[in-house]
């Protein structure tokens, strides 16, 4: 397996995008969706990684949207034959780990409620449950969680961390 940054507008990774969007269709009324679309997924404050398996077949995906006050992890998905490999929880260490090098210091997340993988990823992760932030409302299909992956004491995003600081 590999995972790397890479451009989401490639023909596998589009369609494992809609697999996911399928997948939360079957979950969530649109009214509790947030997914971003291809041209958001494009845009220079995201990163986007893909993870690949040894045919190079894309088998899942993230994002981290880089914004002043912090880092939002958008688009996770893992595809059914690359579940139970580790590959969500390499996915989410290299996201982490780029977000950090850009300089975030905490990153957020919007999931679902009846995606317990997903939860329970992000909680044996060390994100912890929090309120609604940004544009969010309060949405019983919602869960908002949060983890500060480098130094407290940086103010945004776009500082600089000195590397003797972060904490993993």
């Amino acid at each position: 397996m590999t995972i790397a940054l890479e451009s989401p507008d490639q023909p596998d990774v589009i369609a494992l995008i809609a697999d996911l969007d399928a997948y939360q269709d079957a979950l969530y009324p649109p009214e509790s969706r947030h997914a971003l679309d291809l041209t958001s997924l494009k845009q220079p404050n995201v990163l986007f990684a893909v993870a690949r398996d040894n045919e190079g077949h894309a088998i899942g995906c993230g994002a981290i949207v880089l914004c002043p006050a912090y880092g939002e992890l958008k688009r996770m998905y893992v595809s059914p034959r690359g579940r139970g490999q580790g590959v969500a929880k390499a996915l989410l260490a290299l996201l982490e780990s780029r977000a950090i090098g850009a300089g975030c210091n905490l990153l957020k997340l919007e999931t679902g409620p009846y995606q317990p993988e997903a939860l329970a990823l992000y909680a044996s992760a060390g994100y912890e449950r929090r309120g609604p932030f940004g544009d969010y409302t309060n949405d019983p299909l919602s869960v908002f969680m949060q983890k500060h992956v480098a130094a407290r004491d940086v103010a945004s995003c776009g500082n600089t961390i000195d590397a003797r600081k972060v904490r993993l």
